[in-house]
């Protein structure tokens, strides 16, 4: 097995990264639920809640567990999702020559790997943001694919397409140009030995917080239509509603809980994928 992934560079990509993600999902689940719901166009209306008091709100009426609602999907999504964006960047680089690139190229490899995985993984990605949500109860995934397809059709599976590949594609491209700039910009000595994983915890966390604070319009929009595809059934319908209702702060909403997630989550996938990546 390790003969078969030494020789294969993509294989040891994807499987670093779905390691990364295994960790990283577990960890941040609870502000990725929180986030949802505070976007969400009827619970954050009729509730009224902050991030912290939300918190408090989900552990009295669903207990601690309830927290790790969705990390069934999420799981689902984002073990595989991680796995191939990172084969799919290491690919990319490989195929291009680009093992530094310059932040135009970051820009490009991190939109070209991010839309591939995004779009493929978008069904399971619709079923976590319900599952959040705390509006829907699902059996399981496999019944709510099956629920999706017969009340909404294929079109159910892969509502708030346009809305996700707005978020996610920018985001891995700012992400990627931020993160290795970064990276070249701190002190060479702090690339190796025991600052090596504080260095790119830090470069990560700092691409991250960019990069999410960047994308969290469209991140809204995507909720909104994913929530409640018959009402908002395209973009400019779900951006008139978050217009009307809430202004410009509308599109930030839910803002705190989810660079917390976004930059955590993305930073400590990193640090664990280029250290599995040497290790193995």
């Amino acid at each position: 097995m390790a003969d078969l992934i030494s020789t294969y560079p993509v294989l040891k990509s994807f499987l670093a990264g779905s390691f990364s993600g295994i960790c990283s999902t577990l960890l941040f689940q609870p502000l990725d639920l929180v986030k949802t719901r505070l976007q969400s166009p009827i619970q954050a209306r009729t509730a009224g809640l902050g991030m912290v008091s939300l918190l408090f709100h989900v552990v009295k009426n669903e207990k601690v567990t309830g927290l790790w609602k969705g990390t069934v999907p999420s799981m689902t999504r984002c073990v595989p999702g991680v796995g191939l964006y990172f084969c799919s960047l290491n690919w990319l680089q490989r195929a291009l020559a680009k093992s530094d690139p310059s932040p135009l190229d970051a820009i490009c490899l991190g939109v070209m790997a991010r839309s591939f995985a995004g779009v493929i993984l978008l069904p399971i990605t619709v079923i976590k943001t319900r599952y959040e949500s705390g509006v829907y109860k699902y059996g399981g995934i496999l019944q709510a694919l099956k629920v999706i397809h017969t009340t909404e059709g294929f079109k159910g599976l892969f509502s708030g397409l346009i809305p996700t590949l707005l978020r996610d594609a920018p985001f891995s491209g700012l992400y990627l140009m931020f993160y290795t700039q970064t990276k070249k910009a701190v002190p060479e000595s702090w690339r190796d030995g025991m600052t090596q994983v504080p260095t790119i915890f830090f470069c990560g966390t700092f691409a991250g917080l960019v990069a999410s604070t960047c994308t969290q319009p469209a991140d809204v929009i995507k909720t909104h239509i994913q929530l409640y595809p018959r009402k908002f059934t395209s973009v400019s319908i779900a951006v008139g509603h978050i217009n009307k209702e809430h202004g410009l702060a509308g599109y930030f909403r839910g803002l705190v809980p989810r660079v917390l997630r976004r930059t955590l989550m993305t930073a400590l996938a990193w640090t664990v994928y280029e250290q599995v990546r040497y290790c193995i």
